[in-house]
């Protein structure tokens, strides 16, 4: 079982570190950021899983799908401020989720069995998620819920509920009218959802007062993060839209600067032979390692005093220690592209704003798993034109035969998407093409002996 603690929030420590957070990310060069789901893609409805056939905005109305189905169980956050041009600290925290249920608000849904036991045999605390979860709505749920507390047409647990609530309400609005600024106002006796109750309507009420401004310039780290990005949209913003580009407006205007460290990675690993690595612990792990020609000049990172568990502990897909690893490989990448541009390994110096200006062609690209691009330009126009050649197999001697037949006699060896183009006829698309080609070139099939051409 994890180590309870500060790095750990839940319901009822939220509202405590909300002050120090807010502090902490306007004082920020940059805000790692990692999440946890009750399931990734759905098997449903059949043919609905992501292929490699997909173009970015086939691809979204497939994921769109899966995150309706889904919902968030954990969000992690590691906030990276500079001490000096060699030293970093980060705070990194876990905030237990749950979807809030208020009145005749309800949410519904699915767990993925495949996701949980991964989740379990990590050591996710399923109780603290499902008993202790910070309650959350987007605006649109939001919205729908102030138009009826303020028409009065709510559900509350009594008449005295209601009569207090309204109470208060007129107490607060009486107050703002004689209150000089910097002055406070305590409630007294209030409880749960009587509170919540007061906080939606006063926000409506007073909201020039109460919202605080988006548009945060602080840049937004992940890695392979497009399904994150997803859910923050669907979870806390709006329902996902049905457009495509949309979206990618959206998630532009309240996120203006995105790197995926997925994408870092990617480009820097064969140029400088580094060994495979499958996973974000084994890309930080190289990057730490005397691998790393400039690791040693690299600057240091350094835990919070209240964020200690990752000083000793290794806690993969715990959230806030995938977003510790995202901030971490952010800077090693960096430092490491900064000092090949000025040809000096031992460069110990060097500023976030040189960072982000050696990133820039990282800038706003997230990586795209299993479509037919690489990455999604949340700044632009997606480059639909770097795409793996197709493969066509001509299947002789098989009369009938079907996609999902040559597809399980191939992944034997390799894996392909497979599309029916004709009679006997199929494209195959794979994101390793080289490799998979050599493979089937030296292959004999025992069922059929298709002849394959390269299509371009």
């Amino acid at each position: 079982k994890r180590v309870e603690g500060d790095m750990d929030v839940g319901v009822e420590e939220f509202e405590e570190k909300l002050p120090r957070l807010r502090e902490l990310i306007l004082g920020c060069d940059f805000v790692g950021f990692d999440m946890e789901f009750t399931g990734l893609h759905s098997a449903f409805p059949p043919g609905g899983q992501p292929s490699l056939f997909d173009y970015p905005a086939e691809w979204y109305q497939k994921a769109r799908r899966s995150v309706q189905q889904f919902t968030v169980c954990q969000l992690g956050l590691s906030i990276f401020s500079s001490e000096n041009s060699s030293k970093y600290m980060a705070h990194s925290y876990n905030f237990f989720l749950f979807p809030a249920t208020f009145g005749q608000m309800d949410s519904e849904f699915s767990f993925q069995a495949f996701s949980i036991k991964f989740l379990t045999h990590y050591g996710f605390d399923f109780n603290k998620f499902l008993k202790d979860g910070i309650p959350y709505m987007n605006e649109a749920q939001e919205k729908k819920l102030q138009k009826g507390l303020l028409s009065g047409n709510w559900v509350v647990h009594s008449v005295i509920d209601k009569d207090k609530v309204k109470k208060v309400i007129d107490e607060v609005t009486c107050w703002m009218s004689f209150a000089e600024e910097g002055e406070s106002m305590v409630l007294h006796d209030i409880y749960g959802f009587q509170m919540f109750e007061i906080q939606l309507v006063l926000r409506q009420a007073l909201q020039d007062i109460w919202t605080v401004p988006l548009g945060s310039q602080e840049p937004l780290v992940g890695h392979n993060m497009l399904m994150d990005l997803l859910h923050l949209h669907d979870k806390f913003y709006n329902p996902l839209p049905e457009d495509y580009e949309e979206f990618k407006k959206n998630i532009h205007t309240l996120f203006p600067i995105l790197i995926d460290t997925k994408n870092v990675a990617k480009a820097i690993w064969k140029e400088f032979q580094f060994p495979q690595a499958s996973n974000l612990l084994e890309v930080y792990e190289v990057l730490c390692s005397d691998m790393n020609p400039t690791n040693a000049t690299c600057p240091e990172v350094f835990h919070a005093s209240d964020c200690l568990r990752y000083a000793t502990k290794k806690s993969p897909h715990e959230a806030a220690y995938d977003a510790f690893l995202c901030g971490s490989v952010l800077l090693k990448t960096a430092h490491l592209l900064l000092c090949r541009i000025s040809c000096d390994p031992a460069r110990t110096s060097s500023s976030f704003s040189q960072y982000l200006d050696v990133l820039a062609a990282y800038v706003n690209q997230v990586n795209l798993i299993r479509a037919r691009v690489q990455k999604i330009n949340f700044s632009g126009m997606d480059d639909c034109t770097n795409r793996p050649p197709l493969l066509i197999a001509k299947v002789r001697g098989w009369p009938s035969v079907t996609t999902q037949q040559i597809y399980q006699e191939l992944r034997i060896h390799c894996r392909f998407d497979v599309q029916q183009l004709g009679k006997n006829q199929f494209l195959l698309f794979s994101n390793k093409f080289k490799e998979y080609v050599i493979r089937l070139l030296i292959v004999a099939f025992n069922c059929f002996c298709p002849a394959i051409k390269a299509f371009q």
